[in-house]
């Protein structure tokens, strides 16, 4: 164990005995003692505890997740925002939110997409070029932190768009987006997204097939077998700055089953990926042309196919020249695939909805929605299989599936809908169970040091509200998971919170498993899109990463480099070049320099805007509302607005934030003279 592991361990062992102290005369039923008299000095707590009618268990659970004022939380949880195409970042244990991350979507605080050429340029390159329009908003499903030796290093954050095929970069140096990625022959996005142990890849799948070989694009679904394929996706990772690198990157045409969750390789399993996959009938729908609706099409068969894919085999398939290139994408085609043996299915229950790797390597759990077994596949198991010919027979495209009862080294009965799985640090894994409302505790094999007695066995389980889908762990998808703490994400909230009308909001649920049975800690409203999955890393792994200013005044925003506009005060400026007027502007507390800009009408004018800020928090805006334009600079931070002056006038601008007492006197004038 690891000396952050046993210090934050620690901390929480006194925690918990401080807890159990407090809540001794509840324990004992003395009402007037509910928290035992006299233990704080300047507070009653006991009078806190009757006023509210807490219980015992509810008292120990507000003190174990209250953080005080001015006292950080001890992990982040970078969750995604769905609908809202954003990510949000909230603290553990206090389940506060602190930061939203714009993404997919334009954000007005932070001036995402409102003005700032950096912001409209992400969205314009991120966006499919078949659209007219830059795409303006998302559905952030998997985010992915990045990682060295299998664990999370603090450096980057990746998430999909489900909706329409793209991916992001998030720089965790100022927790702003970096780069979106329309990624080729994908028209949706759903397994994964997963980081490489050492992030030499992020990998993301098709969860819908599309017609990728037509030229125009269209096929009909009478002939879905045949012109309907899918893709997953290698993209290669700049060390460097995180970016995707397009020209060494690679993909695997996949038969067109629909690619659900996915999952890499570590330790014992290093190399390999697993997707699983549903509808293996290629049911299409057509309710109004006589066929059954999809979701009765898509359970017809007893089994679907988890795919397993050979990355390390692959990625010198590439290297070797076997491969077509497809819209700027090197793929390597499902023939090639078969023929190079990087591509293996293995039976897996049918209408699964998770696949997740254990920290050792050693296992890949999936579950189906329609059983209520967790299955556990061994890579010892699956290696051998492959090695030794042990296959049950081919799909109709040619790839062949490895005997079940070869592969499968366990099933455990877990409830009634299992979905998604995490795992601690004692060999324990965690299930979300959809259909029952709950979580389920069950323990791995020996492999993960469980001895043979305890293995495979469930060993708890808690009710949750309502109806989870994912759930995260700290450090739950590393080879390095803690044994603390556990968020259930429920889709449903139903009565758990005041009602605020007929949309209502989703319900994280912090639950503590540092003991032997679970115990649910807090409930956290989300009212925010429809957030999906989340990873949650100790705090201590981003202390020396992330900047609470720019380290240098006039940094650029996107490359996080000397910005060649930047400007100091005193070389603040107004340059005019025939139809082009340059504004170099200096922003301070609580002025802009220069703060009257005189253009003609018809003229273009860019305003470089540098935060000559050096504390911490002393963010400023920009906003000129005639002209739809809105900004934000953090200390130190160099970016451009630019307009086209087709509006005469006369125009302020401001400062949006709250800066100085001073704030309101923040302001300047754009004059537009008539042509």
């Amino acid at each position: 164990m690891s000396s952050e592991t046993t210090s934050r361990t620690g901390w929480m062992t006194s925690r918990t005995g401080l807890v159990l102290f407090l809540v001794l005369g509840l324990v004992l039923g003395a009402v007037g003692a509910r928290l035992g008299a006299g233990v704080a000095s300047g507070g009653d707590l006991a009078a806190v505890a009757n006023q509210r009618g807490l219980t015992g268990e509810q008292a120990q659970a507000a003190l174990a997740t209250f953080v005080a004022p001015g006292e950080h939380d001890d992990y982040l949880i970078f969750a995604s925002g769905g609908h809202s195409g954003q990510v949000h970042v909230i603290g553990v244990p206090s389940m506060r939110l602190l930061k939203t991350i714009p993404v997919f979507a334009p954000d007005a605080w932070s001036g995402y997409g409102f003005g700032a050429d950096w912001t409209e340029e992400l969205l314009e390159e991120g966006s499919d070029p078949a659209q007219n329009d830059p795409l303006l908003w998302g559905d952030t499903h998997h985010p992915a932190l990045s990682e060295t030796d299998g664990d999370y290093d603090g450096r980057f954050l990746y998430i999909n768009d489900r909706a329409n095929g793209r991916i992001a970069m998030i720089d965790l140096r100022d927790f702003k987006t970096k780069q979106l990625y329309d990624i080729p022959n994908l028209q949706s996005s759903h397994g994964g997204v997963f980081a490489t142990p050492n992030t030499e890849y992020v990998h993301i799948s098709a969860k819908t097939p599309a017609p990728m070989w037509a030229e125009d694009g269209y096929a009909d679904l009478d002939d879905y077998a045949e012109e309907f394929r899918s893709a997953s996706t290698f993209l290669s990772v700049d060390q460097d700055t995180g970016r995707f690198l397009p020209e060494e990157s690679f993909q695997i045409e996949l038969p067109p089953y629909n690619q659900d969750l996915a999952d890499a390789g570590k330790l014992a399993s290093d190399g390999w990926a697993f997707i699983n996959s549903y509808n293996t009938e290629m049911a299409v729908g057509g309710i109004l042309e006589g066929r059954e609706p999809l979701e009765q099409g898509a359970i017809t068969n007893d089994f679907d196919f988890l795919h397993i894919i050979n990355w390390h085999k692959a990625e010198q398939v590439v290297a070797d020249g076997k491969y077509v290139e497809l819209n700027g994408m090197r793929i390597i085609t499902l023939d090639t695939a078969i023929e190079e043996e990087l591509l293996y299915f293995a039976p897996e229950p049918r209408n699964p909805h998770g696949v997740d790797v254990s920290p050792d390597g050693n296992y890949i759990t999936v579950s189906g929605k329609l059983d209520p077994n967790a299955t556990i596949y061994s890579i010892e198991r699956i290696e051998a299989a492959i090695e030794n010919g042990d296959i049950e027979g081919h799909d109709p495209f040619g790839v062949p599936i490895l005997t079940f009862d070869s592969v499968v080294e366990a099933q455990v009965e877990l409830g009634g809908g299992p979905l998604h799985t995490q795992y601690d640090g004692d060999g324990n894994a965690y299930t979300s169970l959809f259909v029952e409302s709950a979580v389920a505790k069950w323990t791995l094999g020996p492999e993960a040091g469980v001895s043979e007695g305890d293995a495979w066995q469930l060993v708890d389980k808690i009710p949750v509200h309502y109806n989870i889908g994912h759930l995260v762990s700290s450090h739950g998808d590393t080879v390095n998971p803690q044994t603390d703490y556990l968020v259930a994400m429920n889709k449903w909230a139903v009565d758990r919170h005041t009602p605020v009308g007929t949309l209502h909001p989703q319900n994280f649920q912090l639950i503590d498993v540092s003991g032997e049975e679970m115990q649910l800690l807090k409930d956290m409203p989300i009212g925010f899109g429809e957030p999906h999955y989340a990873q949650m890393v100790a705090v201590d792994v981003l202390a020396d990463t992330v900047w609470t200013t720019y380290p240098e005044v006039g940094m650029d925003t996107l490359t996080l480099e000397a910005s060649p506009v930047a400007t100091t005060y005193d070389e603040a400026r107004i340059e005019v070049n025939g139809d082009v007027v340059d504004v170099y502007v200096a922003v301070l507390r609580s002025h802009f320099k220069p703060d009257i800009v005189r253009v003609k009408e018809g003229q273009t004018v860019n305003f470089h805007l540098t935060s000559i800020e050096t504390a911490q928090d002393a963010t400023h805006g920009f906003a000129l509302p005639a002209y739809n334009a809105q900004a934000s600079l953090d200390p130190g931070e160099t970016l451009t607005v630019t307009i086209e002056a087709d509006r005469t006038g006369s125009f302020a601008f401001y400062c949006t934030e709250f800066c100085s007492a001073l704030h309101l006197e923040m302001q300047g004038w754009l004059l537009v003279e008539p042509a």
